[in-house]
């Protein structure tokens, strides 16, 4: 091939001009011999489904039990799973159930509640002042590892034989795990969303509301979790311990009454009763919650 030179305007020296190589198309391969998109047998679409394959994690747990039981062969020990239900549904149909969880649920909404609230405003103050950072950090190292149920008898003296017992220790049990949870979703929030909020002149609470919260949602919504399971475990053992309250008892005290009666059958089915609450809460109500935000906004996979 012919070396083609040019010379430079500026230097004078000589140097090769690349070749202009031409320009050729390629046929693509015909789309005739390929095997059109083909559906996934039954068996593979069904088991994609979340909720069978959680389903089948129960049955399974259950037949298990049922198995243990049968060669255990003592009902006041272990009784049969076809025998805990069977005392579930009399106690639901009879509505001493339905009352007992409707009371447990109104301490634990009330205490929930608080918790979420106070956890926010301690949050909000350390993001934005050096002493609300530092009281935070002091407040959880201090009052975090403190188990919730130690502090039934001091609130026992504080607020008596009432639910405001069993509300301060659903406080304790869901403010720090959250407010430590929410911090480090905030912190954790890219400095690009923080500059972009005060370009446009975001302080206080709006700069929290609108910018902060929205980016930490992902570690919210784990905190709010993590609290709604110290608490209603909280509530169940504090019932267990505390009681009923002007002839008021929730789910442990269902479950304590018939523990010291020797109903075995009716203390598996107040656990199976707390499990379901657990199951609902988990997988209805904060699967929506995900689904509808950090999910649609493709914050979380």
């Amino acid at each position: 091939m012919t070396e083609v030179l040019s010379t430079g305007a500026k230097t004078g020296t000589r140097r090769p001009v690349p070749p202009i190589r031409p320009e050729y198309e390629l046929p693509l391969e015909p789309l005739a011999e390929s095997k059109s998109e083909e559906a996934l047998p039954l068996y593979e679409r069904l088991w994609q489904r979340t909720w069978l394959r959680k389903s089948l994690i129960l049955i399974c747990l259950a037949l298990l039990w049922e198995i243990a039981a049968r060669l255990q062969g003592n009902e006041l020990l272990l009784p049969s799973f076809t025998t805990s239900i069977k005392a579930l549904v009399e106690d639901i149909s009879s509505g001493i159930i339905p009352s007992r969880a409707i009371n447990s649920l109104d301490v634990l909404i009330k205490g929930y509640a608080a918790g979420v609230v106070l956890a926010f405003v301690l949050t909000s103050l350390a993001v934005s002042t050096r002493i609300g950072r530092d009281l935070l950090s002091t407040l959880t190292s201090m009052l975090n590892p403190l188990p919730p149920i130690a502090l039934l008898p001091l609130a026992l003296l504080w607020f008596g034989l009432g639910q405001g017992s069993l509300v301060f220790v659903l406080i304790h049990s869901v403010l720090w795990p959250l407010a430590l949870n929410m911090y480090t979703g905030f912190t954790s929030v890219p400095e690009t969303l923080r500059m972009a909020g005060r370009n446009y002149g975001l302080r206080g609470l709006r700069y929290v509301l609108l910018i902060l919260v929205p980016a930490a949602l992902p570690s919210i919504i784990a905190g709010l979790k993590i609290g709604w399971a110290f608490a209603w475990r909280t509530l169940i053992a504090a019932e267990l311990v505390f009681g009923a309250s002007s002839g008021k008892g929730g789910l442990g005290w269902y479950i304590f009454q018939n523990r010291n009666e020797l109903y075995t059958d009716r203390v598996f089915a107040g656990l199976i009763m707390v499990i379901l609450f657990g199951l609902l809460v988990e997988n209805v109500l904060f699967r929506q919650l995900e689904q509808r935000t950090v999910a649609k906004w493709g914050m979380t996979r």
